[in-house]
């Protein structure tokens, strides 16, 4: 399974981004694809995370102001990132999981500052 990521920038407090993450390769109908982000001298978390099921996960920090949505047909989901603090800031990944084990994406840098 490849992922490819992409969306990352500089914003300033209070905009907006939107990551995209795609999968390809031997794609499981049972699988949950999702964003963790990293902050510089922190561990990697979840951010969200959507499984093939129909559910759909968003972490307390991110409630409100990201919202993760899906598209099956492309085995991939996008993560819209409104409102973003500078707390944000982040190396972000995308993860793809199956049965099979689990699959990470380049990194997408997300920097937030005036």
């Amino acid at each position: 399974v490849q992922l490819q990521a992409s969306g990352g920038g500089l914003v300033q407090p209070g905009g907006s981004l939107r990551l995209s993450c795609a999968a390809s390769g031997s794609i499981s109908s049972i699988n949950t694809i999702g964003w963790y982000r990293q902050a510089p001298g922190k561990q990697r978390l979840s951010v969200a995370y959507s499984t093939s099921g129909g559910f759909t996960y968003h972490d307390d920090s991110v409630q409100g102001r990201f919202t993760l949505s899906r598209d099956s047909a492309k085995n991939s989901v996008y993560l819209q990132m409104n409102s973003l603090k500078p707390e944000d800031t982040a190396v972000y990944y995308c993860k793809y999981a199956d049965g099979g084990g689990d699959y990470w994406g380049q990194g997408t840098l997300v920097t937030v500052s005036s």
